[in-house]
């Protein structure tokens, strides 16, 4: 099984000790092109593996390679190849573009790069044809300067911009918490599209657990740059087993007056808590369930089901699933489209 995207004991810190990502390893086959959703709270590292995972970011240590090959040592034809079929939708959608040039331009710019098309007719064909895959009308967008395209507008081209490429990854980093609700579906549909028919792997950065239940295969939990759990999205989300993930779902706004959220009670970080938590779990300070061994050493993976991992000492008499294994649990997915319309 070949492998698309590998992340192997990655760690990233900042100038002064901050430490956004710790010990993260996972695989994304290319065989299995999933849509998978890195949640979280703020601060808890999600932005931060994207960017490395995109190249504009490095190390402090480990290493991410793609398709077998360090991104931080590929050639000359490599890297092209690696930014050709690795893509990124931001979820500023009002500072992404230069404001000084028309959105032609924004799509030229990528079809002269990479030679996707002679310029003219068949230049304009294949961007037309990527702006009405979007819900965009390309008389409607073409012409304009990005200020004169609304916020939703923006973040769709910014999928068709990505969808013209065909890449085989794309890194959608919070594409919809800065457009209005009634565009979320269009954009979130449109992403979901590139999964299924033209077999994309998304990894999706979010700190909406409700857009990644509804758009995602499986999911990541991140705290303080540490997966808590991992695995199939319907079960983590509908019977989490980390106290974390517990915490994030219960803080979720359900649409019934009758039920109530927020019950559960996240416990105040004291100082000696936080000094246990650099040696042992980092959610020890918070979590309601913590023990002594909480306090001494950071928890494994443990494999609470086939399709779920969780780093907490409830589950040490499950068996532990060493880190760099994280990415068998991605493997299986449902059935996608063919390139003719069939069932793959």
């Amino acid at each position: 099984m070949s492998q698309l995207l590998e992340l192997r004991n990655v760690t990233k810190v900042f100038k002064g000790g901050t430490v956004a990502l710790d010990n993260i390893s996972f695989t994304l086959d290319a065989d299995t092109p999933n849509i998978i959703s890195v949640a979280g709270e703020s601060g808890s590292g999600k932005t931060t593996l994207g960017l490395m995972a995109l190249g504009f970011l490095s190390a402090s240590s480990g290493s991410i390679l793609y398709k077998g090959s360090d991104i931080a040592q590929m050639r000359k034809e490599a890297q092209t190849a690696f930014r050709k079929e690795v893509q990124a939708v931001f979820q500023d959608p009002f500072a992404v573009y230069n404001p000084f040039y028309k959105v032609d331009h924004i799509m030229e710019v990528p079809i002269r790069n990479f030679r996707l098309a002679r310029p003219g007719a068949e230049s304009r064909r294949i961007i037309e044809e990527a702006l009405v895959s979007v819900g965009l009308r390309p008389e409607e967008t073409l012409g304009r300067f990005p200020h004169q395209l609304s916020g939703g507008q923006r973040q769709r081209f910014a999928v068709a911009r990505a969808l013209l490429l065909q890449p085989r990854l794309l890194i959608a980093d919070e594409p919809v918490s800065m457009v209005d609700a009634s565009l979320r579906a269009t954009i979130l549909e449109s992403i979901n599209k590139l999964n299924r028919e033209m077999n994309v792997t998304i990894l999706y950065i979010t700190h909406d657990l409700t857009t990644a239940y509804h758009v995602s295969d499986y999911i990541i939990i991140l705290y303080r740059g540490s997966v808590m759990e991992a695995g199939d999205v319907d079960k983590v989300i509908s019977e989490p087993k980390h106290p974390y993930t517990q915490l994030l779902i219960d803080s979720i706004p359900w649409p019934d007056l009758q039920r109530q959220w927020g019950q559960q009670e996240v416990v105040g970080m004291d100082e000696d808590r936080s000094v246990a938590s650099k040696v042992g779990c980092k959610f020890a300070g918070r979590c309601p369930h913590v023990m002594e061994i909480c306090k001494q050493a950071p928890p494994p993976l443990y494999q609470t089901d086939e399709k779920r991992v969780a780093a907490c000492y409830l589950y040490q008499n499950e068996p532990a699933l060493p880190g760099e294994e994280l990415g068998q649990i991605f493997r299986s997915r449902k059935p996608v489209l063919a390139t003719n319309g069939a069932v793959a």
